[in-house]
């Protein structure tokens, strides 16, 4: 206690605490929830809403339901059958990879999330990294297909579940980050020919959906192609979803670019840096910070949007949870099934956005 605290309280007098209504947590209530009467008629509707939903769907998905059991046992309960998840996870995750060979699957969606979190850090981001990711992708794609060391080749028509969702939605991001990025200064070119490539290739892949460039990536594509001429359809889809993230993330990279001061052009052109020394030392580190959440916004978008290969008959993580529904002996499960499904992309998703608020204050100039 400091000496004018101790001489402001005289001594055979007591001193209380003030009342819990002007600080604590009923304070909070007061001055959060119930501060006004529309304020405190929608607090008291949700605390309704909450009392009526939150303890029948707790009892539903906790108390009466089964966890590890057969479908048989799941048809005398009131509650969830979580049983799906246990009983078809390898179908569910690895989809049709041979058996006996699920180690390699798994092992390409540990390098791909430990190098995720590995490169996290911004101190790592040196032309180190940027090896270590090409070794990764080489590793991995070996791991996927085989056909050395012993192990055996396995079709992409294979490559299913979780592994092919990460790999067509992570390295369609990483892809179509830097892509996005050049049409940007493409569409913003004083080269008439270069300006005007990027502005019809941004308009016409934004104008039309990502199923019609799947379904021409799939189907129309080939048709072109020479008599004996393939190209696989895993990196088809592959690049028709790099093209249509790309476009959208240069649109967005070309508003953070028009949001930067004419004064930031001239310090450089004071300094004698030439275009490229410019863009990429001034220019562009400002202008891709200022456009982090709606970057952001979009790769979540591309991360969801990969669940749409279904429909070039590539076995997604969305697709194998369908077939394993589709056993009649787990069909009236589909509500456990999907909200299993919904928590997983929602790890992913999350995990995406907290990194990407974490940046932003990273590269905050004012912190």
């Amino acid at each position: 206690m400091s000496e004018d605290t101790a001489q402001q309280k005289k001594p055979g007098r007591e001193y209380l605490d003030a009342p819990i209504t002007k600080i604590g947590a009923v304070a909070w209530l007061r001055a959060n929830l119930f501060n006004t009467w529309y304020n405190s008629l929608l607090s008291v509707l949700l605390v309704y809403g909450l009392a009526v939903t939150v303890p029948p769907f707790f009892k539903w998905a906790f108390v009466d339901s089964l966890w590890n059991s057969s479908a048989a046992a799941c048809r005398d309960i009131d509650g969830a059958c979580w049983s799906i998840i246990p009983q078809n996870v390898k179908f569910i995750f690895l989809g049709f990879f041979p058996t006996g060979q699920e180690w390699r699957p798994i092992l390409a969606m540990a390098i791909l999330i430990g190098l995720v979190i590995y490169s996290r850090e911004r101190h790592r981001w040196r032309k180190s990294l940027l090896w270590m990711w090409l070794i990764a992708l080489v590793v991995m794609g070996t791991l996927m297909h085989g056909g050395v060391f012993g192990m055996p080749v396995v079709e992409t028509s294979k490559w299913s579940g979780l592994p092919l969702t990460l790999m067509l939605s992570f390295f369609g991001i990483i892809a179509a980050y830097p892509l996005g990025v050049l049409l940007a200064l493409g569409r913003r070119s004083r080269m008439p020919t270069i300006k005007t490539m990027c502005v019809v290739y941004i308009e016409m892949i934004r104008g039309v959906p990502l199923i019609s460039l799947l379904f021409m990536s799939s189907v129309m594509f080939p048709l072109f192609l020479p008599e004996g001429v393939t190209i696989d359809k895993v990196l088809r889809a592959q690049v028709a979803i790099i093209m249509f993230t790309a476009a959208y993330i240069a649109e967005v990279v070309r508003g953070g670019l028009q949001a930067m001061p004419r004064g930031q052009y001239e310090a450089a052109d004071s300094l004698g840096l030439n275009y490229g020394q410019t863009m990429r030392l001034v220019i562009l580190p400002q202008a891709l910070k200022i456009v982090i959440p709606p970057t952001v916004g979009i790769l979540l978008a591309a991360f969801k949007d990969t669940s749409l290969v279904v429909i070039i008959a590539l076995y997604d993580i969305l697709k194998t949870t369908k077939v394993t529904l589709s056993n009649p002996q787990w069909t009236n499960y589909s509500t456990e099934a999907y909200i299993f499904l919904a928590l997983l992309y929602f790890i992913f998703c999350y995990a995406m956005s907290s990194y990407s608020r974490r940046l932003e204050r990273e590269l905050h100039t004012g912190r």
